[in-house]
């Protein structure tokens, strides 16, 4: 008698390639044999999965199902110059959650561009007018002034929360993409990692694009948009870790720290805010407060300044880093929950008026829109216009 049950087709998988994408994932034996009892013996080559079991192993790993059936494991280097100074990272095998992130960003970015085409836009003049030769003040400065940073007036603002909406908002309003985001799309179940990168840059002379790590700390997202705006301005794209340290290898990093630096904190106020007089804990939380800026970029300044010696700066930084690995948690992203304004800030609101008012008018397909905002529905995408005045 025949049986009613479907036989089970059982497909070959190369060992290498099993570990390869586990590896990839950053996942362990033990965690995937939670939700595949067989899989330690399919990875010794012991046993053979079916191919619905590697369909879902293909999904649970986040990798490409035909990269699984591959004579061997595929190369994965970063698409964008790496600038990143922490070893773990740079040296290690980027995470499928960075790799997205980047073609996503890409993806948009070369929407925009050809959007901007369309409508006979020119070049901006800041991208790519600098070197790492010019002058870090007079380049700061330069930024400041076309993105209208008021130091004065940044320092009245009431939350970092509102500083760091209002410097993106500035970033915008000269042509540049910005995008921040703590997860894969939106997808909370697949973090991004600060440990890995705190954001990047994707240079273009018509739209360029910042993406901040969302998971970071508030004072750490601010640092990292002045550290991409600097690589916006220098014409080098690239993925950083915006790393405080003091004397990185990476001379595009150290130019770009420099500038950043300045920009939020300028010398010339620092020295007028500055009270030698005061115990220097309290005083770099005193500072930080007016600046809008973490205390590990004061002791920077003032080190830079002079006012601390390279003993005590050295002790201090570590101490506040710690301190600030304990008590400063990541900040929620602007919203508080508003799914809606949530998303404005992952895709960039600049990116999101242009493609839903281009979908509205018939020129970009709606499936595509869909898979550019990271959503499914009509009712959604609808719902997303109106929160943003369009139709």
């Amino acid at each position: 008698m025949e049986s009613n049950h479907p036989r089970k087709i059982h497909v070959s998988v190369k060992p290498e390639l099993l570990r390869w994408a586990r590896e990839r994932a950053r996942r362990t034996v033990d965690s995937l044999s939670k939700t595949f009892p067989k899989y330690e013996q399919w990875e010794s080559g012991e046993a053979q999965p079916t191919l619905k079991q590697v369909e879902r192993l293909a999904k649970t790993l986040h990798v490409p199902l035909g990269f699984l059936f591959l004579e061997a494991p595929p190369e994965e280097p970063l698409p964008i110059p790496d600038f990143r100074t922490m070893p773990q990272a740079r040296f290690s095998r980027p995470s499928p959650e960075l790799l997205e992130t980047i073609y996503t960003c890409q993806q948009r970015q070369e929407w925009y561009r050809n959007y901007l085409l369309s409508l006979g836009e020119k070049p901006l003049p800041f991208v790519g007018s600098v070197t790492i030769v010019d002058d870090v003040n007079a380049v700061a400065a330069d930024i400041r002034n076309r993105i209208k940073l008021d130091i004065q007036e940044r320092s009245t603002i009431p939350t970092w929360t509102q500083a760091l909406s209002r410097f993106i908002d500035q970033v915008e309003a000269i042509g540049v993409l910005v995008m921040m985001n703590g997860v894969v799309g939106n997808n909370t179940h697949r973090p991004l990692d600060p440990e890995e990168f705190r954001g990047f840059a994707l240079v273009d002379d018509l739209a360029p694009l910042i993406f901040i790590n969302g998971a970071d700390t508030l004072s750490g997202k601010t640092f990292t948009l002045a550290h991409e705006l600097a690589h916006i301005w220098l014409g080098a794209s690239g993925i950083s870790d915006a790393s405080l340290e003091i004397y990185t290898e990476e001379e595009v990093e150290r130019w770009c720290n420099q500038v950043a630096a300045e920009m939020l904190v300028p010398g010339d106020m620092l020295i007028e805010n500055f009270n030698p007089e005061n115990d220097l804990r309290q005083e770099l939380n005193r500072l930080a407060r007016i600046f809008k800026v973490s205390t590990l970029v004061i002791l920077r300044r003032l080190f830079d300044a002079e006012f601390v010696d390279w003993e005590t700066y050295r002790q201090v930084y570590e101490e506040e880093l710690e301190r600030l690995r304990t008590f400063e948690r990541p900040a929620t992203e602007e919203g508080g929950g508003n799914f809606y304004r949530s998303l404005t800030r992952r895709v960039s609101k600049r990116f999101a008026l242009a493609l839903i008012s281009s979908t509205m008018e018939g020129q970009t397909l709606f499936r595509d829109a869909y898979i550019m905002l990271g959503v499914s529905k009509n009712q959604t995408f609808k719902k997303f216009a109106q929160e943003l005045g369009v139709g």
